[in-house]
Protein backbone atom coordinates (compact mmCIF):
# COMPACT_ATOMS: atom_id res chain seq x y z
CA UNK A 1 0.00 0.00 0.00
CA UNK A 2 1.38 3.55 -1.31
CA UNK A 3 0.54 6.61 0.72
CA UNK A 4 0.21 10.32 -0.07
CA UNK A 5 1.02 12.64 2.95
CA UNK A 6 -0.52 16.01 2.40
CA UNK A 7 -4.03 15.64 2.33
CA UNK A 8 -4.31 12.29 2.61
CA UNK A 9 -2.46 11.12 5.88
CA UNK A 10 -1.87 15.15 6.97
CA UNK A 11 -3.42 18.33 6.54
CA UNK A 12 -1.66 21.55 8.05
CA UNK A 13 -3.15 23.63 10.48
CA UNK A 14 -3.75 27.09 9.37
CA UNK A 15 -0.34 28.88 10.04
CA UNK A 16 -1.54 32.89 9.30
CA UNK A 17 -2.72 33.43 12.89
CA UNK A 18 0.15 32.16 14.56
CA UNK A 19 2.69 33.39 12.35
CA UNK A 20 0.55 37.20 12.73
CA UNK A 21 1.29 37.17 16.46
CA UNK A 22 4.42 36.71 16.06
CA UNK A 23 5.26 39.64 13.76
CA UNK A 24 2.90 41.21 15.96
CA UNK A 25 4.74 40.79 19.21
CA UNK A 26 8.03 41.68 17.90
CA UNK A 27 6.98 45.08 16.93
CA UNK A 28 5.58 44.22 13.08
CA UNK A 29 1.73 45.42 13.00
CA UNK A 30 0.41 43.75 9.85
CA UNK A 31 -2.93 43.16 8.85
CA UNK A 32 -4.05 39.50 8.67
CA UNK A 33 -4.94 39.63 5.61
CA UNK A 34 -1.73 41.06 4.60
CA UNK A 35 0.03 37.77 6.01
CA UNK A 36 -2.26 35.37 5.35
CA UNK A 37 -1.71 36.69 1.48
CA UNK A 38 2.01 36.37 2.29
CA UNK A 39 2.10 32.88 3.31
CA UNK A 40 -0.06 32.20 -0.24
CA UNK A 41 3.24 33.51 -1.67
CA UNK A 42 5.57 31.51 0.04
CA UNK A 43 3.55 28.77 0.01
CA UNK A 44 3.57 28.94 -3.96
CA UNK A 45 7.27 29.58 -4.06
CA UNK A 46 7.81 26.41 -1.82
CA UNK A 47 5.90 24.04 -3.56
CA UNK A 48 8.30 25.13 -6.83
CA UNK A 49 11.58 24.85 -4.91
CA UNK A 50 10.84 22.05 -2.69
CA UNK A 51 13.36 19.75 -4.53
CA UNK A 52 15.93 21.84 -3.11
CA UNK A 53 15.35 20.85 0.18
CA UNK A 54 17.23 17.38 -0.27
CA UNK A 55 19.41 17.23 2.78
CA UNK A 56 19.63 19.36 5.85
CA UNK A 57 21.57 22.21 4.68
CA UNK A 58 19.63 22.27 1.08
CA UNK A 59 16.23 22.45 3.84
CA UNK A 60 18.18 25.36 5.93
CA UNK A 61 18.58 27.56 2.70
CA UNK A 62 15.06 26.97 1.47
CA UNK A 63 13.59 28.00 4.83
CA UNK A 64 15.39 31.02 4.29
CA UNK A 65 14.34 31.95 1.12
CA UNK A 66 11.01 31.41 1.77
CA UNK A 67 11.27 33.54 4.54
CA UNK A 68 12.31 35.87 2.29
CA UNK A 69 9.48 35.83 -0.17
CA UNK A 70 7.72 36.00 3.22
CA UNK A 71 9.53 39.79 3.91
CA UNK A 72 9.03 40.41 0.53
CA UNK A 73 5.36 40.07 0.45
CA UNK A 74 5.09 42.37 3.87
CA UNK A 75 7.27 44.80 2.33
CA UNK A 76 10.21 44.40 4.02
CA UNK A 77 8.57 45.41 7.86
CA UNK A 78 9.87 42.19 8.99
CA UNK A 79 12.75 40.83 11.74
CA UNK A 80 16.15 39.80 10.69
CA UNK A 81 16.30 37.11 8.28
CA UNK A 82 17.00 34.30 10.78
CA UNK A 83 14.49 35.46 12.98
CA UNK A 84 11.83 35.14 10.37
CA UNK A 85 12.49 31.69 9.26
CA UNK A 86 12.45 30.96 12.62
CA UNK A 87 8.90 32.26 13.30
CA UNK A 88 7.82 31.06 9.75
CA UNK A 89 9.10 27.48 10.48
CA UNK A 90 7.82 27.70 13.66
CA UNK A 91 4.20 28.85 12.67
CA UNK A 92 3.97 25.65 9.90
CA UNK A 93 1.73 22.28 12.53
CA UNK A 94 0.88 19.28 10.29
CA UNK A 95 -1.92 17.38 11.65
CA UNK A 96 -2.91 13.77 11.40
CA UNK A 97 -6.02 13.81 9.56
CA UNK A 98 -8.78 12.21 11.67
CA UNK A 99 -9.47 9.19 9.65
CA UNK A 100 -5.21 8.18 9.25
CA UNK A 101 -4.07 6.87 12.88
CA UNK A 102 -7.09 4.11 12.63
CA UNK A 103 -6.84 2.78 9.14
CA UNK A 104 -2.93 2.79 9.52
CA UNK A 105 -3.14 1.00 12.66
CA UNK A 106 -5.71 -1.24 10.90
CA UNK A 107 -3.30 -2.05 7.93
CA UNK A 108 -0.17 -2.85 10.08
CA UNK A 109 -2.40 -5.31 11.68
CA UNK A 110 -3.24 -6.84 8.55
CA UNK A 111 0.03 -7.47 7.62
CA UNK A 112 -0.05 -4.83 5.10
CA UNK A 113 3.43 -3.39 4.14
CA UNK A 114 2.81 0.60 3.78
CA UNK A 115 5.19 3.36 2.06
CA UNK A 116 4.67 6.90 2.37
CA UNK A 117 5.56 8.64 -1.14
CA UNK A 118 5.52 12.09 -0.95
CA UNK A 119 6.70 15.36 -3.12
CA UNK A 120 8.06 16.77 0.00
CA UNK A 121 11.45 17.90 1.51
CA UNK A 122 13.70 15.57 3.68
CA UNK A 123 11.88 17.22 7.06
CA UNK A 124 9.29 14.58 6.26
CA UNK A 125 10.54 11.63 7.83
CA UNK A 126 10.89 13.47 11.08
CA UNK A 127 7.23 15.01 10.54
CA UNK A 128 6.09 11.28 10.31
CA UNK A 129 8.06 10.13 13.68
CA UNK A 130 6.61 12.98 15.85
CA UNK A 131 2.95 12.83 14.69
CA UNK A 132 3.53 9.21 16.00
CA UNK A 133 3.45 6.92 12.82
CA UNK A 134 6.36 5.82 11.86
CA UNK A 135 6.09 2.54 13.69
CA UNK A 136 3.15 1.59 10.68
CA UNK A 137 5.33 3.26 7.45
CA UNK A 138 7.66 0.56 5.98
CA UNK A 139 9.62 2.79 3.23
CA UNK A 140 9.48 7.04 2.88
CA UNK A 141 10.04 7.91 -0.62
CA UNK A 142 10.47 11.47 -0.23
CA UNK A 143 10.43 13.53 -4.04
CA UNK A 144 13.43 15.70 -2.89
CA UNK A 145 15.57 13.13 -1.24
CA UNK A 146 14.91 11.01 -4.53
CA UNK A 147 15.45 13.30 -6.71
CA UNK A 148 11.97 13.04 -8.92
CA UNK A 149 8.58 13.70 -8.18
CA UNK A 150 4.83 12.76 -8.41
CA UNK A 151 3.93 12.21 -10.93
CA UNK A 152 6.82 10.56 -12.10
CA UNK A 153 6.24 6.94 -12.05
CA UNK A 154 10.01 6.25 -11.29
CA UNK A 155 9.40 7.39 -7.71
CA UNK A 156 6.83 4.88 -6.85
CA UNK A 157 8.76 2.22 -8.89
CA UNK A 158 11.30 2.82 -6.18
CA UNK A 159 8.88 2.87 -3.60
CA UNK A 160 7.54 -0.52 -4.43
CA UNK A 161 11.09 -1.84 -4.87
CA UNK A 162 12.33 -1.07 -1.46
CA UNK A 163 8.60 -2.93 -0.61
CA UNK A 164 9.12 -5.66 -2.23
CA UNK A 165 5.90 -5.45 -3.81
CA UNK A 166 5.15 -5.36 -8.10
CA UNK A 167 3.47 -2.70 -9.50
CA UNK A 168 0.29 -5.07 -10.19
CA UNK A 169 0.06 -6.20 -6.37
CA UNK A 170 0.38 -2.48 -5.28
CA UNK A 171 -2.43 0.27 -4.19
CA UNK A 172 -1.56 4.09 -4.17
CA UNK A 173 -3.59 6.29 -2.32
CA UNK A 174 -3.58 9.99 -2.42
CA UNK A 175 -5.81 12.91 -2.44
CA UNK A 176 -4.48 14.74 -6.37
CA UNK A 177 -5.70 13.30 -9.52
CA UNK A 178 -2.76 14.08 -11.81
CA UNK A 179 0.13 13.68 -9.11
CA UNK A 180 -1.65 10.46 -7.50
CA UNK A 181 -3.73 8.77 -9.45
CA UNK A 182 -2.44 9.41 -13.01
CA UNK A 183 1.09 8.87 -11.24
CA UNK A 184 -0.06 5.77 -10.16
CA UNK A 185 -1.59 4.62 -13.54
CA UNK A 186 1.66 5.71 -15.30
CA UNK A 187 3.65 3.29 -12.61
CA UNK A 188 1.03 0.42 -13.47
CA UNK A 189 -0.03 0.62 -9.74
CA UNK A 190 -4.10 0.60 -9.04
CA UNK A 191 -4.87 3.99 -7.73
CA UNK A 192 -7.93 5.11 -5.23
CA UNK A 193 -8.56 8.86 -4.81
CA UNK A 194 -9.47 9.73 -1.24
CA UNK A 195 -11.93 12.83 -1.57
CA UNK A 196 -13.70 13.75 1.42
CA UNK A 197 -15.90 16.34 -0.35
CA UNK A 198 -18.32 14.75 -2.05
CA UNK A 199 -20.31 11.67 -1.07
CA UNK A 200 -20.00 8.35 -2.99
CA UNK A 201 -22.21 7.72 -6.12
CA UNK A 202 -24.08 4.19 -6.02
CA UNK A 203 -21.67 1.23 -8.02
CA UNK A 204 -18.74 4.17 -8.19
CA UNK A 205 -15.15 2.43 -7.85
CA UNK A 206 -11.51 4.22 -7.59
CA UNK A 207 -12.56 6.73 -4.85
CA UNK A 208 -13.32 6.63 -0.91
CA UNK A 209 -14.59 9.42 1.32
CA UNK A 210 -12.37 7.76 4.35
CA UNK A 211 -8.96 6.36 4.50
CA UNK A 212 -11.31 3.28 7.18
CA UNK A 213 -12.15 2.08 3.51
CA UNK A 214 -9.01 0.81 2.88
CA UNK A 215 -8.87 -2.10 4.70
CA UNK A 216 -12.34 -3.24 2.46
CA UNK A 217 -10.49 -2.74 -0.76
CA UNK A 218 -10.80 -5.83 -2.54
CA UNK A 219 -7.33 -7.72 -3.26
CA UNK A 220 -5.53 -4.69 -1.13
CA UNK A 221 -1.93 -5.95 -1.16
Amino acid sequence: MLLDAMGTLLSMAPPAPRLHRRLRDAGHAHTLGAVEAALLREIAFYRANHMRGRDAAGLRELRRDCARVIGEALGGDVPAPGRLTDMLVGSIRFELMPDALDALRGLDRAGVRMAVVSNWDVSLTEGLDELGISECIHVVCISAVEGVAKPDPAIFHTALRRLGVPAGRAVHCGDDPVTDVKGALAAGIRPVLVDRSRPLVEGESGRIRSLAQLTLLEDAP
